[in-house]
């Protein structure tokens, strides 16, 4: 089995990822304590998809982020690079075009879509700074990006609880529900190391958003980030 470094080569990565493809969606529902669910409605109102708009939903695995967005009639175009998700995926979703694809250089025009979107990913890439660039210059003028990541709780006592669950209680349950129970080492890792809300905020500006805001969900367990881009 593989697990990726926190230097996140690209093919250990999308490696790491094929091998925990097929009860994926399962052991994200047990090791989130069924939060996840409750995340990705939010990040659909983030979103507010309409009838014929055009959604990119990266690091989309196997494509249960990118439903909702289907049922209101967008367009929606699930792309990840790990080929393992998307045929788990293609095989529950067959009426869905997905699209492999590497985040920092991304298989679409310019301005095409109307709303970017990406769920627990963008820890994932190597150079997010570079995805953050590709997603604005495949949004349209005037459209959204919305960000939905792990990152640092806010109140102190609970972020101390939440780091003991991630190093010590996390492993043995992905043990037991997991493919690759490694792979959720790496998850747990990966989130210590991530920026905190304001600093992911300014790489959202500097990569070319406006009216960037967050908010957090679950006491910043997870940030909602969302930025336009100028008309």
């Amino acid at each position: 089995m593989t697990r990726a470094s926190l230097d996140k080569q690209p093919h250990e990565v999308a490696s790491m990822f094929d091998n925990v493809a097929e009860r994926y969606d399962l052991t994200n529902d047990v090791l989130s304590l069924g939060q996840d669910r409750r995340w990705r409605k939010e990040v659909a109102k983030a979103v507010d998809a309409r009838p014929a708009q055009k959604v990119l939903d990266l690091a989309a695995g196997t494509a249960t982020s990118s439903l909702p967005f289907a049922r209101t009639g967008a367009y929606v175009v699930p792309c990840d690079f790990s080929l393992g998700m998307l045929q788990v995926g293609k095989r529950k979703h067959t009426w869905l075009p997905f699209t492999a694809g590497d985040a920092t250089r991304l298989p679409f025009k310019d301005d095409t879509f109307d709303a970017v979107t990406i769920s627990f990913g963008l820890r994932n890439v190597q150079d997010y700074d570079a995805a953050l660039r590709e997603m604005y210059r495949v949004t349209r003028p005037g459209g959204r990006v919305v960000i939905c990541e792990f990152s640092h709780p806010t109140w102190a006592p609970f972020r101390t609880v939440y780091t003991e669950y991630l190093m010590r209680a996390l492993p043995p349950v992905a043990r037991a529900v997991s493919s690759n129970p490694d792979a959720y080492v790496y998850l747990a890792e990966s989130i210590r190391a991530w920026p905190d809300q304001p600093a992911l905020a300014e790489h959202l500006r500097k990569a070319g958003w406006t009216k960037v805001a967050w908010r957090n969900l679950t006491g910043g367990v997870v940030s909602l980030h969302r930025g336009f881009k100028q008309s």
